[in-house]
């Protein structure tokens, strides 16, 4: 039976062609290692360029969504070129060792295809830990989201700096924010799922859960919205509405408050997540103090003999 070239525009480089390839494995089809082989090492370049264009971060200016969708079409397009005829050598090294393991092809397949798929959630996972954005990144972050933040975090009863520092940890710093596959922003800014009662738009993108104190990289439907402000509207319908969460209304200036009620109502399965939170927090006061970031107003400043606690 003939089998279906590799890197030709029918298996470009998709989870669906591995699955094509399990089947072919099944029945014997000669070549199925090698296929399997450069099929993963094409995934392998798409994760690659998806992560140098996350690291370099959207372009301010011309960034619009659709030239981040032309942008992917490219980057499709560049993996399939970076991994012909021989290509990184990546596949070549995986043909020998499954060769050397006697492994057959259908298990190659079905390894290559669980290898990829948790590899690709790991790309897309938005890392519950707000590191690597530089001092001009954080200040922007901040600056942009502060007129929303303010406004929320008064119906909460809580300090901006609390919700600022809560979408910089769920966001990286609006660096990881879930995107539609075309590479529009979902403006989701709290890592808010999109459950059963959510009739609005939603997108699906790479997570983390901890289960047993371990980060464990998933995939899950995300709220999306048309602007940043409406997702801090919906955050704090959110928290309004939850009797569970209710205890996170009325922190004041306690960040450590805000994130421990947080929390201990099950927000995140992060054992860690207020002691994140409320370290992030401190970065947002870093900035705002040194002037970097949006500084804050009186309508916002702690009342006096207050002071705003992030530890």
């Amino acid at each position: 039976m003939a089998t279906t070239p590799v890197n030709s525009a029918a298996v470009y480089g998709d989870f669906a062609g591995l699955e094509k390839l399990k089947s072919s494995a099944s029945r014997s089809d000669a070549g199925a290692v090698r296929q399997v082989a450069q099929q993963f090492e094409s995934l392998f370049a798409r994760m690659l360029i998806k992560s140098m264009r996350d690291a370099i971060g959207k372009d301010p200016i011309f960034g619009s969504d659709q030239s981040q969708t032309y942008q992917s079409m490219l980057d499709d397009q560049l993996s399939l070129e970076l991994t012909k005829g021989k290509g990184l050598g990546l596949a070549d090294m995986l043909v020998r060792q499954l060769q050397q393991s006697g492994a057959t092809a259908a298990a190659a397949a079905t390894s290559a295809t669980s290898a990829t798929s948790a590899a690709g959630a790991a790309a897309a996972t938005p890392p519950r830990a707000a590191t690597g954005a530089s001092g001009s990144e954080r200040a922007n972050f901040i600056s942009q989201v502060w007129p929303d933040a303010a406004q929320a975090a008064q119906q909460l009863g809580v300090h901006p700096v609390s919700l600022i520092a809560q979408a910089a940890l769920e966001t990286n710093w609006g660096r990881n924010v879930p995107r539609t596959s075309g590479g529009a922003s979902s403006n989701n800014l709290f890592g808010v799922k999109a459950g059963a009662s959510w009739s609005g738009a939603s997108v699906s993108a790479g997570t983390q859960e901890f289960v047993g104190g371990a980060a464990q990289p998933t995939s899950a439907a995300f709220r999306a919205y048309a602007s940043p402000g409406e997702s801090f509207q919906d955050y704090v319908a959110l928290i309004r509405n939850n009797p569970r969460l209710s205890a996170a209304l009325g922190s004041g200036t306690s960040v450590a408050s805000f994130a421990t009620a947080l929390q201990q109502a099950g927000y995140a399965t992060d054992p860690d997540y207020a002691r994140k939170v409320t370290a992030v927090a401190g970065q947002v006061l870093a900035a705002l103090k040194s002037g970097d970031a949006v500084p804050m107003t009186s309508a916002t400043r702690p009342t006096p003999g207050e002071e705003l606690s992030h530890g």
